[in-house]
């Protein structure tokens, strides 16, 4: 009676490595292995972030690629340090599977264990980077070259090199992306790993079990038919030949990013657990609408103006050749990764799909495509999917189980992780647009 009266009750803790999939489900649907054993052999061990991402062999191949070089190959920061810096980015979104996982291995690479104590015990060094951590979590476009220009000053007392500067940018930003996937698949602690599991589940609880048992007939019709209806509407979008003025395209924009103002409405802020509050400076600096109403927006960055392959790989390239391959190779995979599936059916060509949802993201980070028709991401993004996108991309801490039932009601769990790696993606790549852009104007 009390779920009848959509009261949440208390749910056994799921085994796996999500709150959201049922392991058998993950073992089901994944086919993985050769890049399981890849995992096993370069970690030494499967994590459950590994074990979600092994849904996409062709993606994890890449994601293990670059994070072994971010994390283990030879550069300009101190092992230690680059453990300690993605702490302090994932304390940001109260992330403390990250938080735990990298507190072990910056011991492991022999930190100094007073650190942990908190961001006041590391070096002066460290601790001036927390105005750009958290701009780079919450807000990304307001970083200017003076960020820059205070951290790389020649007479600064611990001043940073341009090439220890962007490699701390990447590991802030892919920390702060890899939270988002995290909290995004209700991914659960490590076996090994203490504290509060609540602390990953989000709120209100709701069991895979008990949503499936409360599943009748007509629900299941209705999800078949939104199926079939986005089916339809993608055909819509694929075939229609109408060209827009700039002037429209621009209005379409602005009406998209003024609509994303409206999710999701509950984004307050709770007291931060001391795991997490002892690394963040200033926790009440939260992700704001880009376009906040009644007042000033910011300018909106246009894609052709500063664009990753114009202009962000090529600075990348000169400061931390390597990591600008690895992420170039990654980019690719995730916008190009498709089954040609959708639901219950094949031989589905999805791209204008996957662009609305990479899209939507840049939208809500103020980035915009001159021609791309933002009428589109209307058409193919439903609400409940916008609300999900939004939290796990803005504040993927409030993200709850609830919000991942409730969009694509019929699609595979495979297809959903599908739409964490985008969102994943798709923030890191807004992120080092805004931070690449602020070193050039600095250089310049």
């Amino acid at each position: 009676m009390k779920e009848e009266a959509g009261v949440d009750l208390p749910q056994p803790l799921p085994s796996g490595p999500s709150a959201f999939i049922q392991i058998e489900e993950i073992l089901e649907e994944g086919a993985a292995q050769e890049v399981m054993s890849e995992a096993l052999l370069s970690e030494g061990r499967v994590d459950h972030i590994n074990m979600m991402m092994g849904l996409h062999p062709t993606y994890l191949t890449c994601f293990l690629r670059t994070q072994n070089a971010l994390l283990q190959l030879d550069g300009p920061l101190p092992l230690s340090w680059r453990h300690f810096i993605i702490i302090l980015a994932s304390a940001r979104h109260q992330c403390s599977y990250l938080v735990q996982h990298h507190s072990s291995a910056f011991l492991l690479a022999g930190g100094d264990e007073s650190w942990l104590r908190g961001l006041h015990c590391a070096p002066p060094k460290i601790q001036h980077l927390k105005t750009l951590n958290k701009l780079l979590a919450h807000r990304p476009w307001i970083i200017t070259q003076k960020h820059i220009q205070e951290l790389v000053c020649p007479g600064a007392e611990a001043r940073w090199s341009l090439a220890e500067l962007i490699q701390a940018i990447v590991l802030m930003s892919h920390a702060h992306s890899l939270a988002s996937f995290v909290w995004g698949c209700g991914i659960l602690p490590e076996p090994e790993q203490s504290g509060d599991q609540s602390l990953q589940l989000g709120s209100p609880t709701e069991s895979c079990s008990a949503r499936d048992k409360s599943r009748n007939q007509q629900e299941w019709s209705e999800a078949v038919n939104e199926v079939k209806l986005l089916m339809e509407k993608m055909m819509m979008v694929q075939q229609q030949g109408e060209e827009f003025t700039q002037e429209e395209m621009v209005t379409r924009f602005e009406r998209e990013r003024t609509e994303s103002l409206l999710e999701p409405a509950d984004v307050q802020r709770c007291v931060l657990p001391d795991c997490f509050s002892r690394f963040v400076v200033d926790a009440d600096f939260t992700y704001q609408d880009f376009s906040p109403r009644g007042m000033q927006a910011p300018p909106t960055m246009r894609a052709q103006d500063y664009s990753w392959e114009d202009h962000g790989f090529s600075l990348m390239n000169r400061l931390y050749g390597e990591m600008a391959q690895l992420l170039d190779e990654k980019f690719q995979v995730v916008c190009a990764l498709t089954y040609h599936t959708m639901a219950m059916h094949s031989h589905v060509d999805t791209s204008t799909l996957r662009k609305a949802i990479w899209n939507y993201i840049h939208c809500i980070y103020g980035i915009r495509y001159d021609d791309y028709n933002y009428g589109d991401v209307n058409q193919l993004l439903e609400r409940s999917l916008k609300v999900y996108v939004k939290t796990v991309a803005c504040h993927p801490e409030k993200t709850t189980t609830r919000m991942y039932f409730s969009f694509w009601r019929q699609f595979r769990h495979s297809e959903k992780v599908h739409v964490n790696l985008l969102l994943m993606e798709a923030r890191l790549h807004a992120a080092l647009l805004y931070a690449l852009r602020a070193i050039t104007r600095y250089m310049t």
